[in-house]
């Protein structure tokens, strides 16, 4: 295997841990699951992203990368009120809907008929106040604010996949430089998995499950299938649909949340340079998933460390990550003009954490969305 490749590899699978990793951490603080819980969510989720990058790319020959599902984290993080159990009966959920639109192709039309512009206004309005809540951080960090802020900017400028990444490296060097110890007193214990019974609840699996599948879907499978066909390849996508369900059903077992396919990671993949010839590029996918075992298995110790840092720090990094899919969602929301207001009341209603018969915020945020773009469609056409 060509070095091009395993660098390529090296650089997607650390851009996409190191960006996101805080936000993982945030969506099982959120559930209050217990540190062999997170571990086992760390563990499981490399895993299946390992293996379901290794299998789709060496039976379609198309390098595919997967990645964990960042806006459904985010709006894990944003959920109250539900036990790890319960979100582990939403993520099963999830992963047996995507599963099934890859299986079933008119479920798979029923979700295209969803205007993209309320699908990305619901996700916006989960991103908000994660945004929000890392601005207010740096006020409490002070100088180093300004040092994780700036480095993050000045990268950003040349690299944006490796922003965050940076931004990552100067907040660990912030929060363990000089004057405090470099690193929290560490072991390296071996990774395990921690089954987690599920627990079916209707308000998990609609407040939680639903949205989880509908925003893994519009803002990252969707994209993902995009990259790739822009790179010049024709993606699998039933069977990547039905591998990655399958496995995140596996996955939700051990508390790991939805893997997709992956859109700026899996770029970094896709280039002339990491092999000129189109035709063995897909290698590249076993390459990366080799390196998503070695962080599954060094995963205790990386979230030992994170774990020690500051929570402003890692609020105001899950802030700066969030910052580009936030522009994105903003993007799509309000690019159609005959939705705008429709996207607005998505956004709002997602964005205020509002949640009604123990059902959460993002679902009646699309719910409110539809249904004000169904009633200015209907008053246009009897205005005709």
């Amino acid at each position: 295997m060509r070095f091009s490749m395993i660098s390529a590899a090296l650089v997607a699978a650390l851009v996409g841990y190191g960006s996101t990793i805080a936000l993982i951490l945030a969506a099982a603080a959120a559930l209050g699951a217990t540190p062999a819980q997170t571990a086992s969510w760390v563990l499981a989720i490399c895993l299946t992203k390992a293996a379901g990058s290794a299998f789709l790319s060496a039976t379609a020959r198309v390098p595919v990368v997967l990645a964990w599902s960042t806006p459904g984290a985010a709006l894990i993080a944003a959920t109250h009120g539900l036990t790890m159990a319960e979100a582990v009966g939403a993520f099963l959920l999830a992963g047996a809907l995507i599963a099934l639109t890859g299986a079933i192709k008119p479920l798979g039309q029923i979700i295209a008929q969803i205007p993209d512009a309320i699908a990305a206004a619901m996700l916006a309005g989960v991103l908000l106040p994660f945004c929000l809540k890392g601005m207010a951080a740096a006020g409490a960090l002070g100088p180093a604010a300004l040092a994780i802020g700036a480095v993050f900017a000045l990268v950003r400028l040349y690299n944006p996949a490796l922003a965050v990444l940076a931004a990552l490296a100067t907040g660990l060097i912030a929060a363990f430089g000089p004057g405090e110890a470099l690193f929290p007193a560490l072991t390296l214990p071996l990774p395990a998995l921690t089954f987690i019974p599920p627990q079916f609840h209707a308000q998990a699996l609609i407040g939680l499950g639903l949205p989880l599948y509908l925003v893994t879907m519009a803002s990252q499978n969707l994209p993902g299938f995009a990259t790739l066909r822009a790179a010049g390849y024709e993606p699998p996508v039933a069977p990547a649909l039905i591998t990655t369900g399958t496995l995140s059903a596996i996955g939700a077992l051990f508390g790991a949340h939805t893997i997709s396919m992956a859109a700026i990671t899996a770029a970094i993949c896709l280039g002339d340079d990491v092999h000129p010839d189109r035709s063995l590029r897909w290698k590249v996918g076993l390459a990366y998933a080799g390196v998503w075992v070695a962080l599954a298995l060094l995963g205790p110790l990386l979230v030992t460390i994170l774990q020690a840092m500051p929570p402003e720090v890692l609020t105001l990094l899950v802030g700066l990550a969030l910052l580009g899919p936030l522009t994105g969602a903003l993007t799509g929301a309000y690019t159609p003009p005959q939705s705008r207001f429709a996207a607005t009341i998505t956004l709002t209603v997602t964005a205020s954490g509002i949640a009604l018969f123990g059902i959460g915020a993002a679902f009646w945020g699309l719910l409110a969305g539809l249904a004000m773009l169904t009633l200015e469609t209907q008053a246009k056409r009897l205005r005709r």
